[in-house]
């Protein structure tokens, strides 16, 4: 008799990271996506109907206030969503007996220091946003059997709206860039996330928070230099900047590399950024372009 795949419900669908995880799972489990217009994840009265009628074995929440400026005026909201919008799925999963992902940021941690963050860190969020995102995490541990995922600097996806989809845009218009050469990333690509994230729940591994970013550390700057060279763009087009130079209404972790070996030790590593990053732009159909 053949195996019943898993039901898994996917808040936030309509997003870079939601949408990812609902098309490339599509062949391993019945999925089921909702975007904010189908669910709001703060109601629980709505929560409560979804469950009822898909009876889910793992809930991913994927959705989340984004606006880190926005957010120390909007305050109110960005607690809701991030945070008391997170513990209402997490009691749904946890009444269900079903596995609840839920994925954060490297935003939680200060960043002031040189460094590459691990889950034992303590975080110290300096925003609303990062402080509304850290009482998600907290939120999420409502349900027993729960993953909290930080990942950082997203890209990929079909609605090319990442800050590397703005870096290529530019470069091939010809048009300089300007990029901090002194803010540390571990770039995440949704791909490689959602298969990383489908492998934690496929080998059942010990509930609780990891890094979920793709191997190897980088600045803007490196990034931008990286997406020239594969392109076949002059890199004389980047400008390097500093942190110190660009004010901002909210801070970020200037030091935000995130260190993935407790997801390496259940999963394996993901595959180098400088890999996912080429990976990306052939599909894009950009690799090289600048060269011909």
């Amino acid at each position: 008799m053949a195996t019943r795949r898993p039901v898994v419900a996917v808040v936030g669908a309509g997003g870079q990271l939601g949408h990812t995880l609902s098309t490339l799972w599509a062949d391993r489990a019945e999925v089921h996506g909702f975007t904010h217009d189908r669910l709001d994840l703060r109601d629980a009265v709505a929560v409560a109907a979804m469950v009822a009628d898909v009876r889910p074995s793992v809930i991913v929440n994927a959705a989340a206030f984004n606006d880190v400026d926005g957010a120390e005026t909007r305050q109110a909201e960005a607690i809701d969503v991030n945070g008391v919008g997170v513990g209402v799925l997490a009691r749904a999963a946890a009444a269900l007996d079903a596995t609840f992902v839920h994925f954060s940021t490297d935003f939680v941690f200060a960043g002031k220091a040189p460094g590459v963050w691990t889950e034992d860190d303590a975080p110290e969020p300096q925003s609303v946003y990062a402080q509304s995102k850290l009482v998600g995490e907290w939120q999420a541990s409502e349900c027993p059997s729960h993953y909290v995922l930080r990942v950082e600097s997203l890209f990929g996806g079909e609605r090319r709206r990442s800050s590397i989809d703005r870096i290529a845009d530019t470069l091939l218009r010809g048009e300089p860039v300007t990029l901090f050469a002194d803010r540390t990333v571990t770039p995440s690509f949704v791909d490689d996330v959602a298969e990383a994230t489908w492998r934690l729940l496929e080998v059942q591994g010990p509930p609780g928070v990891y890094h979920c970013v793709n191997a190897g550390v980088t600045t803007w700057y490196g990034v931008g230099a990286a997406i020239a060279r594969a392109c076949g763009i002059d890199e004389g087009l980047l400008r390097p900047s500093s942190v110190r130079h660009v004010p901002m209404k909210a801070a970020r972790p200037q030091y935000a590399a995130l260190a993935a070996a407790r997801l390496e030790a259940v999963v394996g590593a993901l595959p180098d950024w400088h890999d996912a990053l080429r990976r990306y732009l052939r599909r894009r159909g950009v690799e090289g372009a600048g060269a011909r």
